[in-house]
C-alpha cells in the first residue's frame, strides 16, 4: 500500500525547492497520491501512455474466467479513471512479467496497442502482436503479426513509439534460435545460445507492415526496449550485448529516413553471462533526452540517469540515484525545466521500496522519497511514469493473493523565479 507519511514529507522538501536559479517548475507538496486503480485483483503488466491532446491512459492485463486474459485500457478523465475498455482477450494472451504490452495514441483518433501471444508449441515461443483502433478505442480491427518468420521462437519485450512512418514497434527477435540439423530436423536452441535481435516494423493506417527491418543483430535476451520521439526521429533504447558478454544499454536514432548503428548511452562495462531482466528507460522533450538504467558493473549494484541536448546523440556522464541496493527497473520522465524524475525499486528490510527521486538539469539530485512498499516476492513488476502537462502519473503492480496494479498521480506547480 501506500506510504505517503512523515518520511516522505520530509523527504519532499528537497524536491519543493527549486534546482537552480530560474527554474518554472517543482513538484507539489504531496508528490504522488494514490489513485484509484480501474484495475481489478489479479491484474498486471501496466503501462502508460499520453495522447497527442494530453490525456493520459493506463493499460493492463486481467484475468478472465478459468485460463484466458483480456488486455483492458482506461484514460484518465477529471481526476478519475473512464470505464475500461477490452483490446483483445483470449486464452493465448500472455502475462510475463518483463514482457508488457503498450498502447500507442495517434491523431485522428487512431489507438495502436501491442501484446505478447502465445505460439502453440511447447517452451516460450511467442509472437509480437499489433492491433489498432481508428475510433478511439470503441472498436479494434484484425491483429497483425509484427514478426513475420513463423518460427517457434521467442519475440517480445516490445514498445511503441510515433516517428515520420507512424506507429512503429520494436521487439526482440529469436528466430535465430530455430535451426535444422544435419537430418532436417528442426529445433530451437536454448535461451542465450542463438543471438537475439532488435527488429523493427511499421503499422500503417491500412493495417499493413511497412519498413521492416534488422535494428541490431545481437542484443541482449529478455531486457525490455524502451523508446522515445524526437524532431528529427525516433530513438530505441535496450541492452545490448557484445561478443565479450558486456551488457550495456546502446541507443538508435531514426534521423532523415535512415537508421544510426548501436552506441552506448554509456560504458559501463557490464560483463555478464545471462540476462538480468532489467531494461532502460527513456524520455524526450524536444532535443533534450534523458535516459535511466541499471547497472551492476563491477559488482557494485546502481540506477544510473544521462542527459543528452542533441537529440541523443551525445550524452553526458550520468548521474547515480539510487540508495545502495536498487532492483533497478527504472522509469523516467523529463520536466518542464530540463531536469526529470525517477523511480525505481529499492531493497528493504522486508520487501522492496518504490521510490522516487528528482534530478536537475545540472545533475543535482533531491531527497529519495518512498511512494510505495512492495512486500516480499517477485512484487513490483516494472514501474511506468509519463508526464502530461502539470500531471504525473505513475503505476506498478502491488503483489499479493492476488496482485493489483496500482496508481498514483502528482502535480507540478510554478515556482517564484530567482
Amino acid at each position: 500500500m501506500l506510504r505517503l507519511g512523515l518520511f516522505a514529507l520530509i523527504g519532499l522538501a528537497a524536491l519543493i525547492l527549486p534546482p537552480s536559479p530560474g527554474a518554472s517548475h517543482a513538484l507539489s507538496g504531496t508528490l504522488f497520491s494514490p489513485l484509484a486503480s480501474p484495475a481489478p485483483p489479479g491484474s498486471g503488466q501496466p503501462n502508460l501512455a499520453v495522447a497527442p491532446d494530453g490525456t493520459l491512459w493506463l493499460s493492463w492485463i486481467e484475468p478472465r474466467g478459468a485460463s484466458a486474459r483480456a488486455l483492458c485500457a482506461a484514460r484518465l478523465e477529471g481526476g478519475r479513471w473512464s470505464r475500461p475498455i477490452t483490446i483483445v482477450a483470449g486464452d493465448s494472451l500472455m502475462a510475463i512479467g518483463a514482457d508488457i504490452p503498450a498502447l500507442l495514441m495517434l491523431k485522428p483518433r487512431r489507438l495502436v496497442a501491442l501484446y505478447p501471444w502465445r505460439v502453440p508449441v511447447p517452451g516460450h515461443a511467442r509472437d509480437v502482436r499489433l492491433i489498432q483502433s481508428l475510433d478511439g478505442g470503441r472498436t479494434w480491427g484484425a491483429p497483425v503479426v509484427a514478426n513475420r518468420d513463423h518460427t517457434p521462437t521467442e519475440h517480445g519485450f516490445a514498445c511503441l513509439v510515433a516517428d515520420s512512418m507512424g506507429a512503429r514497434a520494436v521487439w526482440l527477435d529469436g528466430r535465430k534460435s530455430a535451426v535444422t540439423d544435419s537430418t532436417g530436423h528442426p529445433s530451437v536452441l536454448e535461451e542465450g545460445l542463438a543471438d537475439m535481435v532488435v527488429r523493427s516494423a511499421v503499422l500503417t493506417p491500412d493495417g499493413a507492415l511497412a519498413d521492416e527491418r534488422e535494428l541490431d543483430g545481437r542484443a541482449c535476451d529478455c531486457c525490455p526496449t524502451a523508446a522515445a520521439s524526437t524532431p528529427a526521429g525516433a530513438l530505441i533504447v535496450y541492452r545490448d550485448r557484445s561478443p565479450a558478454e558486456v551488457r550495456d544499454i546502446s541507443i538508435l536514432r531514426h534521423a532523415a529516413g535512415a537508421w544510426s548503428g548501436p552506441r552506448p548511452v554509456y560504458e559501463d562495462g557490464w560483463k555478464i553471462e545471462g540476462c538480468p531482466v532489467n531494461g532502460p528507460a527513456i524520455a524526450a522533450a524536444g532535443d533534450r533526452v534523458g535516459v535511466a538504467w541499471y547497472t551492476a558493473a563491477q559488482d557494485t549494484h546502481r540506477v544510473r540517469v544521462a542527459f543528452s541536448d542533441d537529440g541523443g546523440i551525445h550524452f553526458g556522464v550520468p548521474v547515480r540515484i539510487d540508495q545502495g541496493a536498487p532492483n533497478g527497473r527504472a522509469a523516467l520522465v523529463l520536466l518542464p525545466d530540463g531536469g526529470a524524475l525517477t523511480a525505481w525499486l529499492e531493497d528493504a528490510d522486508s520487501g522492496s521500496r518504490l521510490v522516487a527521486r528528482r534530478i536537475s538539469a545540472q545533475g543535482a539530485v533531491s531527497a529519495p522519497v518512498t511512494v510505495a512498499g512492495i512486500p516480499p516476492g517477485r512484487g513490483g513488476g516494472f514501474p511506468r511514469m509519463v508526464r502530461s502537462g502539470d500531471r504525473v502519473l505513475l503505476a506498478w503492480t502491488e503483489p499479493g493473493k492476488p496482485g493489483q496494479v496500482k496508481t498514483a498521480l502528482a502535480r507540478l506547480e510554478p515556482t517564484p523565479t530567482h
